[in-house]
């Protein structure tokens, strides 16, 4: 009954009504260097995936999936694989960043929020200045999916992997569950993947 809730709040709830944003809170030095590297890293994209078998399978299957939100093959083809790769980086499932991505942005590329918050995964312009570069594009695919995992990446360390908590913090809206059942909901409802065999991050995203 649970997951029917969720599946239901995730269809029925417009796409991106619950974009909220980060808010900004100091960093020690060290966490903002280590930040730093994780999103200056430029190093070639590699697969993410194990073997060609599974990019192949996994492709296809959220490809399908995704049809509606983006008919032009190549353009969904190439959100996928930046997805898989940069939530892989950064240790979170990619169907969970899928579920984020499509509760906070509806998978618009330009989308902004009222708080001002950008693209696919509604990043706030502050992070450019905190710890990356100055001339840092939050519309640019990878980088705006590099600032977004990096960040969940960021609070879910902070809140020793609970996920209900580091998605509030990811919203701004820490300690209400909505957003965090909205998130689970897509996850679990749209995007949870059969053959998935990558660990899921954190702890359960429904609240107690």
């Amino acid at each position: 009954m649970r997951r029917l809730t969720l599946v239901l709040l995730a269809l029925l709830f417009p796409a991106a009504a619950l974009a909220g944003a980060q808010k900004y809170e100091p960093l020690s030095d060290s966490v903002r260097a280590t930040l730093s590297r994780t999103i200056a890293d430029q190093a070639p994209p590699k697969s993410s995936f194990r073997d060609p078998m599974e990019a192949v399978d996994w492709l296809t299957e959220m490809s399908r999936r995704l049809e509606k939100r983006i008919p032009n093959r190549d353009h969904r083809h190439e959100l996928l694989r930046a997805v898989h790769y940069e939530a892989t980086r950064a240790g979170l499932d990619p169907q969970l960043v899928l579920g984020l991505i499509q509760v906070e942005s509806g998978f618009k590329k330009y989308a902004v929020s009222s708080a001002g918050a950008r693209g696919f995964m509604q990043v706030m312009p502050f992070w450019i200045k905190l710890i990356g570069g100055g001339d840092d594009n939050l519309f640019h695919l990878r980088t705006n999916l590099r600032y977004g995992c990096t960040i969940l990446r960021h609070y879910l360390d902070i809140e020793r992997g609970d996920l209900f908590r580091a998605l509030g913090r990811y919203n701004g809206s820490l300690g209400r569950a909505e957003y965090p059942n909205m998130v689970r909901g897509a996850w679990q409802g749209q995007w949870l993947y059969a053959g998935n065999r990558i660990p899921v991050a954190g702890n359960s995203a429904t609240s107690p």
